[in-house]
């Protein structure tokens, strides 16, 4: 249902040039707010991939020797307590909205590298949202700054006519 929508959004074409400057300013605010909104989805997304990336590095790092090792463990994002590694196969992972999951190693590291791919796509898929709203965007306000420069063209002609009959 999605796909015959936007199919029938592709098959309409606005010829901007028929629009009015209040109606393609009215189009410019509202594409500068999508825009808006796309740049936040992108900045989270980003941040949301580090978050993936960081966790799947750390287990990458993880050795062998590390059982018994003594580590911080983060009780707040500024409080720690010490701590010792006592099982090195055997991972709890923060899957979202207070829910976990158990997995090893190797699942573990799995686990992070799909959430890296899937958000790497989703950004992908963003940005060629926002390209395609960009190029759009740009359309509008070039011809909204060309009616503007007709408008004040036919202006400035107008007072010139004045001014000629007030002189004649």
């Amino acid at each position: 249902m999605a796909g015959t929508a936007n199919a029938a959004a592709k098959s309409e074409m606005i010829d901007l040039t028929n629009l009015s400057p209040d109606q393609l300013m009215q189009i410019k605010q509202e594409f500068e707010q999508e825009m808006t909104n796309i740049q936040d989805s992108l900045s989270t997304l980003h941040s949301c991939k580090a978050k993936y990336a960081g966790s799947k590095d750390a287990l990458e790092a993880f050795q062998p020797d590390w059982e018994n090792r003594q580590i911080l463990v983060p009780l707040t994002s500024s409080m720690y307590v010490p701590g010792r590694i006592k099982d090195l196969n055997n991972f709890v992972i923060d899957i979202g909205t207070g829910y976990y999951i158990e997995k090893d190693l190797q699942g573990s590291k799995d686990y992070f590298k799909r959430r890296v791919e899937y958000v790497q796509e989703q950004i992908e898929k963003i940005e060629k949202i926002h390209l395609q709203k960009t190029r759009f965007l740009n359309s509008v306000i070039g011809v909204l700054e060309m009616k503007q420069a007709a408008a004040l063209k036919m202006i400035q002609q107008q007072q010139q006519q004045q001014q000629g009959k007030q002189s004649a």
